[in-house]
């Protein structure tokens, strides 16, 4: 109980403090719980590539034992994870090779046309630990101009390559809609 309690009080606290960083935005969506990464899919019954929003998963299953995330409505992102990790083959249990993870916020219809917008690069410790706190990009330079409204928001928790980039998904962030809190 007394874990529980905490881990509500520190994400409480992370929120707020991404709102009094960037006063005069909103929120424009929230997310809270994830959903770990499965390599594969099943469609009419046949295994296929669990292919999210034009993006691969990574080559193995993954989870993510706790996502608290916010975006406001001037482009930033402040999220906060633990327990990225990998849930299969001889390294169960740890992030594996990956030292950096970014989030992508997609925003529109749920297919290859949604538009997507990253965040710069974040360190994943051993414990699979992150948090991000960025502005969004599309370009990867420029800050990003976000929609008033994200309809279909899909939040991907990514790798990121050698040169900075995005690559595959290893976990998705459950949207919080309840506009209560």
């Amino acid at each position: 109980m007394r874990h529980i309690s905490r881990g509500i009080t520190l994400a409480a606290l992370a929120l707020s403090a991404a709102a009094i960083a960037h006063p005069g935005s909103k929120t424009l969506v929230k997310f809270e719980g994830a959903i770990g990464a499965d390599p594969l899919t099943g469609a009419g019954g046949v295994d296929v590539v669990n292919v999210v929003r034009g993006i691969n998963p990574g080559g193995r299953a993954w989870v993510l034992r706790r996502l608290h995330a916010a975006v406001s409505t001037g482009g930033h992102i402040f999220a906060r994870g633990s327990g990225l990790l990998l849930a299969s083959g001889d390294v169960i249990g740890t992030p594996g090779p990956v030292t950096q993870v970014a989030a992508t916020l997609a925003c529109g219809p749920a297919n290859n046309t949604a538009t997507l917008f990253n965040s710069a690069p974040a360190s994943l410790d051993a414990a699979g630990s992150f948090r991000i706190d960025s502005a969004l990009t599309q370009d990867g330079i420029n800050p990003a101009v976000l929609p008033p409204v994200c309809d279909n928001p899909v939040l991907l928790i990514r790798s990121v390559g050698a040169n900075g980039a995005p690559g595959a998904w290893f976990a998705a962030g459950i949207p919080d809609l309840d506009d209560n809190d």
